[in-house]
């Protein structure tokens, strides 16, 4: 007569097998989850930063606004929320065109910035290279 705790250990044995196989495609994918979260995070701050910028830039003041003040404004909101984790204090890179305009002329402010990500992103530059998250806004001057 058999016993019937042989077919038991069998499956644990499958079962361990299934779990070595499933398990690092299943972290993959929640590993990629994240990355994606924290890249329109990213994306997120760096339309508001541009925008931020945009806003200090056109609100009538004495004397206006230079390049460096709006750029201050831009880079102090991204070290403030932006989420790094390859550098402590990110820098994005900020161009301004027309700061210090007259009277309804129109102020740009482009925000760009190089996603590093978590774990994903490292392991994935080799192949799509960087990932550079860029935002513009465009005001009129008061």
């Amino acid at each position: 007569m058999e016993s019937n705790d042989e077919p038991e250990k069998k499956q644990k044995g499958v079962v361990a097998v299934e779990t070595a196989l499933v398990l690092p495609l299943l972290l993959l994918i929640v590993f990629g989850i994240v990355e994606f979260g924290l890249a329109l995070y990213d994306q997120a701050v760096i339309t508001n930063a541009a925008r931020e910028g945009a806003r200090a830039g056109i609100v009538l003041t004495s004397p206006r606004p230079t390049t460096t003040d709006i750029t201050s404004v831009v880079t102090g909101y991204t070290s403030s929320y932006l989420i790094s984790f390859a550098a402590k204090n990110p820098t994005p890179s900020v161009s301004v065109t027309n700061a210090g305009g007259s009277f309804g002329t129109a102020l740009a402010v482009k925000v760009s910035y190089t996603f590093t990500g978590l774990l994903l992103g490292p392991l994935m530059n080799p192949l799509t290279g960087p990932i550079t998250l860029s935002s513009t806004a465009t005001m009129n001057n008061e």
